[in-house]
Parts: C-alpha cells; structure tokens; sequence
C-alpha cells in the first residue's frame, strides 16, 4: 500500500463525515471506496459507490464513525487529498481538494494528476522530512 506512516491518506471536513455516515446508516453500508478512472476531457475521473466489505488491499480512513475505502490503484493519487461535501442551490455533492491535481476541465468532472515519478518522489520526501 502506498502511504507514509502515521499520516492518513485523506482528510474528511465534518461536512463530508456527517454524508458518509448518512449513507453508510442508510443501508448498512461498510463505507464509501473512493478511487480513479480514465475519462473525462482531462485524463481521469474520481469514482466513489458503496462498499459492503473492507478488501484485504483497501487503504481504510475513519473519521468520527466515517469510513472511506481507497481502491489500491488509486491510493498514490489520493495522498493528501481532502474530501468535502458541498451544498449549493444548483447541485450537492462531494468535493476533491487534492494536492496531485495539476489540470482540470471547466466542468469539474475531470482531473489531469502529477505524472507516477513526480508523485513517488513527492511521497519519499513526505516520509523522510
């Protein structure tokens, strides 16, 4: 797994924690996995669902009775993020505030990372200073 010990993989604003434990008491959800996916104008999507079990390669991340699941794949380009949720008069929805973001499309659905060295170098750095 991809991390530096003692420090959690993301953040959660008790915005996002009061949503994700919503959800997960709605149908005894064991949490949301979070990961990416090719797509969009920009190179990658966030993906989020439902998990109904913790999988033996899932970066687990509790807060105050939240729990988010990172897909193996996706932990490196999660590293740092924060997760929010927001509500507005037009849409509500969760909200990616991640360091390894270096583009995005206008519509906000797409997001270009830092290349895999650049993030590896970064994380190596995180964990010796």
């Amino acid at each position: 797994m991809f991390g530096i010990p003692g420090k959690q993989a993301v953040t959660l604003t008790p915005r996002a924690v009061k949503q994700i434990t919503k959800l997960m008491d709605t149908d005894g959800h064991a949490g949301l996995r979070i990961g990416v996916k090719k797509g969009g104008c920009a190179g990658m999507e966030y993906t989020m669902e439902y998990a109904a079990e913790v999988t033996q390669n899932d970066e687990v991340v509790e807060q105050d009775g939240a729990r988010v699941m990172i897909a193996p794949m996706a932990q490196m380009f999660l590293f740092g993020t924060q997760i929010d949720y927001e509500t507005s008069l037009l849409e509500s929805g969760f909200k990616f505030n991640n360091p390894n973001v270096t583009d995005a499309c206008g519509c906000g659905e797409s997001i270009k990372f830092k290349d895999i060295d650049e993030l590896s170098a970064a994380a190596a750095q995180d964990s010796t200073g």
